[in-house]
């Protein structure tokens, strides 16, 4: 592979189709490819490692992306690729100039405050006990609060795969975003032609269902369970979040676009045919239903969705 002077070819994740420089094969979306930011370029992995790639070889001739064809940046970097170099940056892209968004990475937070707590524990009990420490830590189990922030950790990740499956359907999904000036996070939020979506993903056994006392004589009192366990105070966390978020929206002219708050709950004891079910407005479903619902026909068009998605990234930075 050859590069222009200056240039260093970056492996990143293709965010749309491209075709290789060296042997003119398409490379679909989602795979993992060389981008020359110079020459606005792609090279498959096959031809990086063959003879080209070390000089050896004469490279076919350089296939310059067409405009159809963007690259994700490799937002671990910052990078930002625009499809036609002599268009100047704009404000808010549309469908033929999207701009690299950090998606995040699902269940991040949690992973590292799993990981903290269990460092600070052995900490404790290897200074209190220098030589019994590690036997003790072998035999005794992690403490609930510690073992929690690990089993929300996987479903956020679980959720999170299944949620990236759908980006070549129109959705497109932050991951463990930051609530600024707090050390709350959102799990994830979608964003596709029928609207935001906010989502609050939790690793619970049992079977979530809806408890109606009241209703005649009496106020109607709405209880969500999982199991026999009141989770009913998960639905007012998601109710702040779903306010936030549309402050938001508001607040950068996106007043008109449809959003509403998800509870989605991984693993759960979710019956075969139906299950799903509304409280204060919050919709209670499975990883299944959610991906279901977030696909089809809108009213957002692939700039308004691009638009959106990046809005949101920025009042939401990667926690």
């Amino acid at each position: 592979m050859t590069t222009e002077p200056g240039s260093t070819p970056t492996p990143m994740r293709l965010g749309y189709a491209g075709t290789c420089r060296s042997c003119g094969e398409p490379v679909p979306a989602g795979t993992t490819a060389l981008y020359d930011r110079a020459a606005r370029s792609v090279t498959c992995l096959a031809c990086s490692s063959g003879p080209g790639s070390s000089g050896g070889g004469t490279p076919a001739a350089a296939s310059v992306m067409p405009a159809s064809d963007a690259v994700r940046s490799d937002v671990s970097r910052g990078d930002a690729v625009r499809r036609d170099p002599g268009t100047p940056p704009r404000d808010v892209p549309d469908a033929t100039h999207p701009e690299a968004v950090a998606t995040g990475s699902a269940g991040a937070s949690a992973q590292r405050e799993y990981e903290r707590r269990r460092t600070r524990r052995e900490e404790r009990v290897r200074t209190a006990h220098p030589r019994l420490g590690g036997l003790i830590l072998a035999v005794s189990d992690e403490p609930r609060s510690t073992t929690a922030w690990a089993t929300g950790a996987q479903g956020e990740q679980q959720l999170g795969r299944r949620l990236d499956t759908l980006t070549e359907k129109g959705v497109r999904v932050l991951h463990d975003r930051r609530i600024p000036r707090t050390r709350a996070n959102i799990d994830q939020l979608a964003v596709s032609p029928r609207g935001v979506v906010v989502i609050d993903a939790k690793r619970y056994r049992g079977r979530p269902h809806l408890q109606v006392e009241g209703g005649l004589l009496r106020p109607r009192v709405e209880r969500l369970l999982v199991g026999t366990r009141d989770r009913t105070s998960l639905v007012s966390s998601v109710l702040s979040q779903v306010g936030l978020v549309r402050d938001v929206l508001d607040g950068a002219g996106h007043a008109d676009v449809p959003l509403r708050g998800v509870l989605c709950f991984v693993d759960a004891d979710w019956p075969l045919l139906g299950g799903s079910f509304t409280t204060s407005g919050v919709h209670v479903l499975s990883p299944r239903k959610l991906a279901q619902q977030l696909v089809g026909p809108g009213g957002l068009d692939e700039a308004a969705t691009h638009a959106v998605h990046r809005t949101l990234a920025k009042a939401f930075p990667v926690a």
